[in-house]
C-alpha cells in the first residue's frame, strides 16, 4: 500500500510515517517511480509505534525495542537483552509514578470542585 493509504488506515500523518521510516521504525520498498510501498503488516506496526509513543517512549527507545518484540508466532524474541529489560522496567516505573501523580492531582481537583460546588 502507498503512504497515503497507510496514513488513512492508521490516522497517522504522512509526515509522521516518513519520520518513522527515517528513524528505522518502519520500512518500505520503493516502486520504480520512487513511491513508498508498505506491506499490510505496516498497519499493525504503526499502531504499535503510536501506542509506545503514547506510553511516553521516545523514538530512539522504540527503535531499540521493536526488534525485541515477540516473534510472529508469539514466542519471545532472542534480541531482548538484560540491559533493555532494565531500561524498560525503569520506564514502566516512571510511567507508574506519573499515574500516581496524576491520580493525586485528580483527587485534589475533585476536592476543590466538591468544595466549590457546595459553597455556591
Amino acid at each position: 500500500m502507498r503512504i497515503g493509504e497507510l496514513a488513512r488506515r492508521t490516522a497517522v500523518s504522512e509526515r509522521s510515517l516518513r519520520y518513522y521510516e527515517q528513524h528505522g521504525l518502519l520500512v518500505s520498498d520503493r516502486t520504480p517511480g520512487g513511491h513508498r510501498e508498505y506491506p499490510e503488516a505496516a498497519v499493525d506496526r504503526v499502531i504499535l509505534i503510536q501506542e509506545l509513543l503514547a506510553a511516553g517512549l521516545h523514538s530512539k527507545k522504540i527503535a531499540q525495542l521493536l526488534p525485541c518484540m515477540r516473534d510472529p508466532d508469539g514466542a519471545p524474541n532472542q534480541n531482548a537483552t538484560p540491559e533493555l529489560v532494565r531500561e524498560l522496567t525503569a520506564e514502566r516505573a516512571r510511567i507508574n509514578q506519573l499515574i500516581a501523580d496524576l491520580t493525586t492531582s485528580r483527587a485534589i481537583l475533585d476536592d476543590v470542585i466538591s468544595t466549590a460546588t457546595t459553597a455556591g
